[in-house]
């Protein structure tokens, strides 16, 4: 097994001062890996990373369709938003096409991320919803599929059908059976694969729309309504919508909890993904970035490389302090 490899570098004026270790792959259309860092082998939880693998069967049954919906619930369901008007009302609207309320949810309240909207709840003295809940689009989703089989209400149980789903399209992208699976923060189950099974699953992704099938077409109905919606993705201030809005239509970026960030590249037809092995945002943003410039698509002057890529440090008089940078591997 490989060790980790530094990624991510922290510098105060001229001292090194931290580094963030961790593992990359960038696999192309085959599977194969074209650049790799650290142990590609390494087994992690995708956590969010894996939203659009978990919407496969969503699409591929037919149950969109027959609820009708459209590329901005197909963003949502492969997203990880800030809980603000644009996201929530859209759920709502959902829930409510479904004859559904937020009951029928099972990710969890959650306080909005969205700093506009959190600060007027506060001052309304208003109670967040599970609509709020980053997941709340993911969950949506879940709900739509599981009218569509008739499972029961617990679809969040790993024996549900809606799960048993997920787990064979996951396991199938991926191109490896999940070894284990954990509870992700909303609820659901998270399935574990390597760096190089995920990168493989996002290859899968950027290759799509070839006449590969029904879950070729599923794949690419949702790598494309990322695209066409970086904001629902995310959201405002966010390294998922700025960078795939600097990428200009060029791919779909999803980041995940506890340091992992992947990426479709269809032109290239290429699949990212990474893992920063103590967790850190600020490192997996970096790396990516990084990785998107070395291959060509991310303009590394555009401002929101540079907020990612080689963001200054500030003190609290707002002098620079230093920088966070990719190491040199990744340069």
């Amino acid at each position: 097994m490989k060790e980790a490899e530094a990624l991510v570098e922290v510098w105060r004026g001229e001292l090194l001062e931290s580094s963030h270790l961790g593992h990359a792959v960038v696999c192309d259309s085959t599977g194969a890996i074209v650049e790799a860092w650290g142990d590609p082998d390494r087994i992690i939880y995708p956590r969010s990373s894996a939203k659009m693998i978990q919407g496969l069967p969503l699409v591929e049954s037919g149950a969109a369709d027959a609820a009708g919906l459209g590329t901005e619930h197909l963003a949502l369901a492969c997203a990880s938003h800030q809980g603000a008007p644009e996201h929530t009302e859209r759920v709502e609207r959902w829930l409510s096409d479904l004859g559904m309320t937020d009951a029928d949810l099972r990710c969890g309240e959650e306080f909005p991320r969205d700093e506009e909207t959190g600060h007027a709840m506060i001052r309304a003295h208003a109670q967040p919803c599970q609509w709020h809940n980053n997941c709340s689009g993911k969950h949506s989703g879940f709900l739509t599929l599981n009218r569509h089989l008739g499972g029961g209400t617990e679809y969040v149980e790993i024996d549900h059908p809606v799960q048993k789903a997920a787990r064979d399209a996951f396991e199938e992208v991926t191109g490896m059976d999940s070894p284990c699976y954990g509870i992700d923060g909303c609820a659901a189950p998270n399935f574990a694969t390597s760096v190089h099974g995920l990168a493989r699953a996002m290859a899968r992704f950027a290759a799509a729309g070839q006449g590969g099938g029904v879950r070729d077409a599923a794949a690419a109905r949702l790598r494309d309504a990322m695209m066409a919606h970086p904001s629902l993705v995310a959201g405002q201030g966010r390294a998922c919508t700025e960078l795939m809005r600097a990428l200009d239509g060029r791919g779909a970026l999803k980041t995940g909890a506890e340091g992992v960030f992947v990426g479709i590249l269809p032109e290239l037809g290429m699949g990212i993904a990474l893992k920063i092995a103590d967790g850190a945002t600020r490192a997996s943003e970096c790396a990516l970035a990084a990785i998107l410039v070395r291959l060509g698509v991310l303009d590394r002057n555009h401002p929101a490389t540079i907020k990612r890529m080689n963001p200054p440090i500030p003190n609290r008089r707002g002098m620079t302090t230093g920088e966070i940078r990719p190491a040199p591997v990744l340069v």
